[in-house]
């Protein structure tokens, strides 16, 4: 099995028991070995957990989606109390495991997600209400030109914005990276691209092996981008 490891600790908490650096990658080195995994990939990012923007776990994120590996997160409350986050977690068709809690689904996940999903909207209730104040008093809110720079920019059009357009752009540009350095290296044919790629084990969006056709259709679909 071939797993790819993420570990968050925050600068303050680093190193306490159980909850730093060194408690979380033992708790992940048991499960590799409990299950004879292969890592392909090791993430650290040292953050605030209120701060959603994690860099490192969207590269880990998708590490594992190019490569078919298991995402392997030593403790659940390491990833984000945001409903945002864990959607995107939810969504994101990693196959993931939490080592403080493996019984932890993508549905599990879900609902901590509407979890905090409630909480997030009771908080933009007060926003609400504290803007409808301001407009009483007066205060001009919004941007009138709001709705035409959305059509400007061709966005609204949700009949073209299909989901599995919008999948097949982002496994697309998950795997731009992944083709420059396999071109950097010297497989600039079609069919040897496609055999390096299935080399380092990366996987279509499929599941299965690379051919040339598979690749030209990839060039053509990042060339759009």
């Amino acid at each position: 099995m071939k797993i790819v490891t993420y570990i968050r600790v925050s600068t303050a908490r680093q190193g306490q028991s159980g909850l730093g650096l060194e408690g979380q990658k033992a708790a992940i080195d048991a499960y590799a070995a409990a299950n004879a995994a292969h890592t392909v990939g090791s993430f650290i990012e040292v953050e605030s957990g209120r701060n959603n923007d994690r860099p490192e776990l969207q590269k880990a994120i998708k590490l594992a989606r190019v490569t078919g590996a298991k995402l392997v997160i030593a403790r659940l409350d390491r990833l984000s109390r945001s409903a945002a986050f864990l959607f995107n977690l939810q969504e994101s068709s990693v196959d993931f495991i939490c080592c403080d809690n493996p019984h932890a689904t993508p549905l599990t996940i879900g609902v901590l997600a509407l979890v905090a999903q409630t909480e997030a909207e009771a908080i933009s209730e007060r926003i609400r209400a504290a803007l409808a104040a301001a407009k009483t008093r007066g205060t001009k809110l919004g941007n009138p030109n709001g709705a035409a720079a959305l059509r400007r920019a061709g966005k609204g059009n949700t009949a073209a914005c299909t989901a599995q357009r919008d999948r097949a752009n982002a496994r697309a540009q998950d795997l731009a990276e992944v083709l420059e350095d396999v071109e950097s290296c010297g497989h600039t044919t079609l069919a040897a691209i496609a055999g390096e790629l299935n080399r380092r084990g990366i996987k279509t969006a499929r599941g299965g092996q690379w051919h040339p056709n598979s690749v030209a259709r990839l060039r053509k679909r990042l060339a759009v981008e």
